[in-house]
């Protein structure tokens, strides 16, 4: 504010009526003057805040359009999305699906009573090994040795009987002969009757008793003849007689012998049903024996899987009980029938048990080796939509990547890099297995070219990327991307 030269002090009309005094009049001016310096001091100071203020109002706005200038060249700078570039290579992928099983022996016998009796002794336990061949067990066996003392003695019987029928025959055989003798000497005498006969030396009656006593000789001759036959039946029967019996003999012998239990296996004894003093009968089951040379690992296959296992197949298995130890196996059996309801297929897989270590009843954990042929092999993270940024990958869309992996279809972001810098082309690629993060590309991708692996955002197709310094380049380029 300026103020006026020509200033003049306003006095009320009553007062310059009257007359006012030299000193009053110098009084009076001097408080005017100092309350217009008050006023005019205030209006300054009020200017100065004002001027201050609209200052400061321009340098904040200044300092705003200075950093959203920097913003705007970050941003510029950091539009391009940052990635992980990896070049394919071609690989053996090696599945190794895992399944659990139960260990049980190569072998299980049931030990069962073949004879009735009681059981006097027992002469093993749960955990004792067995030698085949070792008497384990003990029956009562007088029931036994008797009906074995009746057998023996019919088989003695018989054999007499045997003896007097070959004697009956060497009698008939006897008798035939001396008649075949009478035979002979009547046909001559016949004869020599007839020639008498002829010349007239004797009467005919002579000659014709002579013909009837060669006749009645040779009738005696076949009765005896036919009686050796007999006598030859009669021996041949007591003998089957006898043969029969000495069956029976063998058969009680048998009996006898199944009072002493015997182990017909190497192995040790896993269960004992029974105890000392029982009765048993025949089919009466007494101890369960384990063969532990080797172990079985019984288990449950998916039938998804069962195309790729085989008899013979080589095995890794991983028994919780032996934590440090792996044993190599292959699989011995694949069962042809499946289980109508859970559709697994049983299983066999056989490993050594040298150490003997091995007992039943182990959970074992098994690894089928699935080889398969090279072919490109990608990390799971490149494919869309199976990323670790909330689920997703390199891709745009999870649920849909998702559904195209189940498809065995995915996308993988190719690399290319131009005048304007790195950009990404979306392309379909074929899915094959998976193992331990990664996965297979059956067709799309070829070995040489470089992908995203990892992105730390959505990607699209002509999406301009910036190479991270974890990214990599092919070997003509050499070094890696920064």
């Amino acid at each position: 504010m300026i103020l006026e030269e020509n200033w003049q002090p306003k006095v009320k009309h009553n007062q310059v009526r009257k007359a006012i005094s030299p000193e009053k009049a110098n009084r009076y001016m001097q408080k005017q003057i100092i309350s217009l310096w008050q006023q005019l001091n205030k209006k300054i100071l009020i200017a100065c805040f004002i001027s201050l203020g609209l200052l400061t109002v321009g340098c904040g706005s200044s300092e705003k359009s200075a950093e959203a200038q920097s913003q705007g060249s970050n941003q510029r700078r950091d539009s391009k999305i940052p990635v992980d570039v990896a070049v394919a290579k071609t690989g053996v992928l090696r599945q190794q699906p895992e399944y659990t099983g139960t260990t049980v022996p190569f072998r299980s016998v049931s030990l069962r009573s073949q004879a009735e009796g009681r059981l006097l002794a027992l002469n093993v336990d749960v955990g004792d090994a067995t030698k085949q061949g070792q008497v384990i067990a003990q029956l009562d066996d007088a029931l036994l040795r008797t009906a074995l003392n009746q057998a023996e003695a019919e088989l003695a019987s018989l054999k007499s009987e045997v003896a007097r029928a070959k004697n009956q025959v060497s009698n008939a055989r006897a008798e035939a002969e001396r008649l075949r003798l009478v035979v002979v000497q009547a046909q001559a005498d016949s004869q020599r009757q007839q020639k008498l006969v002829k010349e007239g030396a004797i009467a005919q009656q002579v000659a014709e008793q002579a013909l009837t006593e060669a006749r009645t000789a040779a009738q005696a001759l076949r009765a005896a003849q036919e009686r050796v036959d007999t006598e030859q039946q009669a021996v041949a029967a007591a003998q089957g007689r006898v043969v029969a019996q000495q069956a029976a003999v063998a058969q009680a012998q048998e009996r006898r012998s199944y009072s002493r239990i015997v182990s017909p296996i190497n192995g040790v004894v896993t269960a004992k049903v029974t105890e000392p003093g029982n009765l048993l009968r025949p089919g009466d089951e007494i101890l369960r024996i384990g063969d532990f040379s080797r172990a079985k690992v019984l288990l449950q296959v998916s039938e998804k899987e069962l195309a790729k296992i085989r008899p013979g197949q080589s095995v890794q298995v991983r028994l919780d009980a032996i934590p440090n130890q792996a044993y190599t196996g292959q699989v011995a059996r694949i069962s042809p029938a499946a289980d109508a309801v859970a559709r697994l297929i049983p299983v066999e897989v056989e490993i050594p048990n040298v150490d003997g270590k091995i007992g039943s009843g182990l959970l074992a954990r098994v690894n089928f080796e699935i080889p398969t042929q090279a072919r490109v092999v990608v990390p799971e993270t490149a494919l869309g939509g199976v990323g670790e940024q909330g689920s997703r990958g390199a891709g745009e869309q999870g649920s849909r990547g998702a559904s195209k992996i189940q498809n065995s279809q995915g996308t993988v972001f190719v690399v290319t890099e131009g005048q304007q810098g790195a950009t990404v082309q979306a392309r379909n690629v074929t899915l094959g297995n998976r193992a331990d993060g990664k996965v297979e590309i059956l067709s799309g991708l070829q070995p040489g070219e470089q992908f995203v692996a990892r992105s730390g955002k959505p990607l699209k197709d002509g999406t301009a990327v910036r190479l991270s310094i974890l990214s990599e380049k092919p070997r003509s380029q050499g070094g890696r991307g920064q």
